[in-house]
């Protein structure tokens, strides 16, 4: 079906956003609005999430002949139907008909149009006034101390529901395979002690183990922020800021992550290795440069793009084949950072604050199962594989 689309723009900064485009080849000026009110605060992969989302509901719209100001809860159980079947409900199916989209994927679309509808709403557009009356939000589990007390009527649920499915546990490396993947990218010489390979891939993934940072936060550090240590504990600093590739803190908030000093040595073998090659001299101010750059193929010392350390994961998944899960992304080092410390113990707000979370409810969301789960214990010995960690955080 044709209709609403979504389409790409190149800002003049070199980076790219998306917007939705109408069957007229114009901007559709409403989701245009709202998408310019996310790319203040949300990170562009939000954005295109979003423009989706509201290319699909006008492209449902233009089926029901119902414009934007004037749908019910009828068009929006409708497109749920729709999001999931195809059927527009001009043919009506004898036998139920394979999904089209998961559940999880329905759920994302329809929070996605319910949020523009709230935003909507809080410029005044009556119809949006009064549509978020009658849809909310689902209730989360958790409830704040006193709750009762505070919230006299109770909390808003949602009238159009997707059935929402069971949330998996996050997938893990033991460390034996997180040892696997950094050895593949570079190991010292045992007969000359230097590094073979490449020791800016071994860094981001030695960075990535011992911090639990986004990949996008990892390639968003500047030289600036690591601090290295003098005595003292080396950390960095994560620091929202734009990348030339679309990468930025999620969050949006800065926070300190310490690091241990075998990462911060590394780092010191990688800044000398980009000194050697003439960074200092190609890039100038150090301490505002990028510390993951090209350093073989593409332009020197440019970003390091996402989809180029991608590569390098398929690479290596090709390289150590069954040593190593065969789906495993630069997130599982995440997931894996978060629940070693879980499991050694570590105060859960403290692993939500090292993580960057907004709210510690997205970490026990997200972990909560491992205090449940006393036989990861067995997989490995999770005290010694943190006790090189720094779980402080800086006041």
């Amino acid at each position: 079906m044709g209709g609403a689309r979504v389409q790409q723009v190149r800002l003049t900064s070199g980076g790219a956003t998306w917007t939705v485009i109408g069957g007229d080849g114009l901007s559709i000026d409403a989701a245009e609005e709202y998408l310019e009110y996310l790319r203040v605060s949300s990170s562009p992969n939000t954005v295109k999430s979003y423009a989706r989302a509201l290319a699909l509901w006008w492209r449902w719209l233009q089926t029901t002949e119902v414009g934007w100001r004037d749908v019910g809860l009828g068009e929006f159980t409708g497109f749920v139907h729709w999001l999931r079947t195809g059927e527009d409900g001009t043919v009506v199916a004898f036998t139920p008909s394979a999904p089209r989209l998961s559940e999880s994927t329905v759920a994302v679309r329809l929070q996605a149009v319910l949020s523009f509808y709230r935003y909507q709403a809080l410029n005044g557009v009556p119809a949006a006034v009064a549509l978020t009356q009658r849809i909310h939000r689902s209730s989360p589990q958790f409830r704040p101390l006193l709750e009762h007390v505070a919230r006299r009527r109770g909390r808003p649920t949602q009238t159009v529901r997707v059935r929402a499915p069971r949330r998996e546990i996050p997938p893990i490396f033991t460390p034996g395979q997180m040892t696997l993947i950094k050895d593949a990218c570079a190991h010292v010489d045992a007969s000359t002690g230097e590094y073979v390979g490449s020791v800016r891939d071994r860094l981001l993934f030695e960075l990535l183990e011992c911090s639990g940072m986004r990949l996008g936060e990892a390639l968003g550090l500047l030289h600036g922020d690591w601090v290295t240590g003098r005595g003292d504990t080396p950390y960095v600093n994560v620091i929202p800021r734009e990348h030339p590739h679309g990468q930025r803190v999620k969050s949006g908030l800065p926070r300190r992550i310490y690091v241990t000093d075998r990462v911060d040595r590394l780092y010191g073998e990688y800044l000398w290795q980009l000194c050697d090659a003439g960074a200092d001299v190609v890039l100038g101010d150090m301490d505002r440069s990028l510390v993951f750059v090209n350093v073989a193929g593409g332009e020197l010392f440019a970003p390091w793009r996402p989809g180029s350390v991608y590569s390098l994961v398929a690479r290596l998944r090709r390289t150590l084949k069954h040593k190593v899960p065969a789906g495993w992304t630069p997130h599982w080092f995440r997931h894996t950072h978060a629940t070693a410390l879980l499991l050694a113990g570590v105060a859960l707000h403290v692993v939500s604050r090292r993580l960057g979370h907004a709210d510690v409810q997205t970490t026990m969301n997200l972990y909560g199962w491992v205090s449940d789960d006393a036989e990861l214990h067995a997989l490995a010995d999770w005290q010694r594989l943190t006790a090189t960690w720094e779980h402080r955080i800086a006041a």
